[in-house]
């Protein structure tokens, strides 16, 4: 496909996917006297102007990337909005979370766009792998500070510095896969050696050290922050990788195994974790196991096709418009609306896989893998917690939930993607094109 095909593709699907989100608004704060609701105008020039703005900067700044990526976020994230809208002017008393959540995406609108300004060329990033890995434990360390850090809905994971409060877990997540990218991709002909153990062909243990390292982290963020998904998020992000870079799968094993083990020693020690294992299992008539059952009555209630926009009851859930909101779109969407959403979800990891596929550069490769893993993985054990699948984690739906710190990383995930798409069809067109004057010549 050609460059103006693939952008005009990108329009297309942007313009149709910005139908559906202006519909779905209008259906969700449309009053009863049918008359067109004063807020249409600023809503339109968000959810208008923000995709058209990223769409225009991809077009100047990185033309030859997927064109699937940025309607697929545009739309979730839009979608995402006009729930928060409806959530906030359905309280007796607003919390202003509307006008908030769209600072928040223009902000990440902004983000995006200065990431492909000054992100040029992914593979330069790997210069920086060991100053990112450095940036990404402290990150995620940060709130465990006793002044800073802050704690709120059970887990440690924020941090406030006056009026300014978020969670540096959601950035330290993009510096650790840029540091893993490169570390692998520097390692990883040491890291493919196995040693036999009986009949058992298992990694070195002296290049365990990665493994037992991100172990360790991984259950410190678990136990002292109390903060289940991004321990599960950081330690399956660094084993894809791992995974990936070796070819090995001796270290999903091990690395399964090293988890599993510390999950269960946690659980025998610490009571918040027991207390989360056992609402999961059992929520019924618990105290903390009262959103999960309220989410069951709204997927219940949602049945197929749910109950309309503005016509459930998706208050009846603490903090519906961020752990919750899927189970919010399952109740007045139905099983087909969560389903789009899941599909939709679905086909940016496949346009991101197929982005590493593309690449002929390792790091670039892995940078992209581990990228797509991180929204992939964080989409579904949100979901998977929300209908209990899981356990309840404490992250956010990506580019759909209520929350600044998640969809401004996510933002920036979404641009690192595009310039690895970009940078790959350039280098392959310029290979075409050398090949093609060679064979004239």
């Amino acid at each position: 496909m050609n460059l103006a095909a693939r952008r005009t593709t990108e329009l297309g699907l942007l313009v149709l996917g910005t139908m559906f989100v202006v519909g779905a608004y209008l259906l969700a704060t449309l009053p009863e006297d049918s008359k067109i609701p004063t807020t249409v105008g600023p809503f339109l020039g968000i959810i208008v102007g923000l995709p058209l703005a990223a769409h225009v900067a991809v077009r100047r700044l990185a033309p030859q990337a997927d064109g699937m990526l940025l309607p697929l976020a545009s739309l979730l994230n839009g979608l995402g909005y006009v729930f928060v809208v409806r959530l906030d002017e359905a309280k007796e008393r607003p919390a202003g979370l509307a006008g908030l959540q769209s600072v928040w995406m223009i902000l990440g609108v902004a983000a995006f766009i200065a990431t492909l300004v000054f992100v040029r060329d992914a593979r330069k990033l790997e210069r920086y792998r060991y100053t990112a890995g450095l940036a990404g434990i402290v990150l995620l360390l940060l709130p465990l500070l006793p002044v800073i850090g802050s704690t709120k809905y059970g887990s440690r994971i924020w941090v406030e510095l006056g009026p300014v409060n978020f969670q540096p877990g959601e950035f330290a997540k993009l510096a650790l896969a840029a540091f893993f990218a490169g570390y692998l991709v520097e390692k990883r002909e040491l890291l493919a050696i196995n040693r036999a153990f009986g009949p058992f062909s298992l990694p070195d243990p002296k290049h365990l050290g990665p493994v037992l390292i991100a172990w360790a982290v991984a259950l410190v963020v678990m136990v002292l922050e109390r903060d289940l998904g991004s321990s599960l998020l950081f330690f399956t992000l660094f084993l894809v990788l791992l995974w990936v870079a070796t070819e090995r799968a001796s270290y999903l094993a091990v690395g399964v195994l090293l988890f599993t083990g510390g999950a269960y020693l946690a659980f025998n020690i610490f009571s918040h974790v027991q207390e989360r294992v056992d609402t999961w299992l059992d929520p019924w008539g618990k105290e903390k196991g009262y959103q999960v059952v309220q989410a069951a009555f709204a997927f219940a209630d949602g049945g197929l096709t749910g109950t309309g926009l503005n016509l459930g009851v998706p208050l009846n859930i603490p903090v519906v418009e961020s752990d919750f909101i899927f189970a919010a779109i399952g109740e007045e969407l139905g099983l087909l609306g969560a389903t789009g959403v899941l599909v939709g979800f679905l086909l940016m990891i496949g346009a991101g896989l197929r982005t590493a596929q593309q690449t002929d550069n390792d790091y670039e490769r892995l940078l992209a893998t581990g990228l797509t893993t991180l929204l992939g993985f964080q989409a579904f054990i949100i979901m998977a917690g929300v209908v209990r699948l899981l356990p309840l984690t404490g992250v956010t739906l990506p580019f759909i939930s209520y929350g600044g710190s998640s969809l401004l990383a996510n933002w920036v995930l979404l641009a690192l993607l595009l310039r690895i798409s970009h940078d790959a069809a350039e280098r392959q067109t310029e290979r075409v094109a050398a090949g093609q004057l060679t064979e004239v010549g």
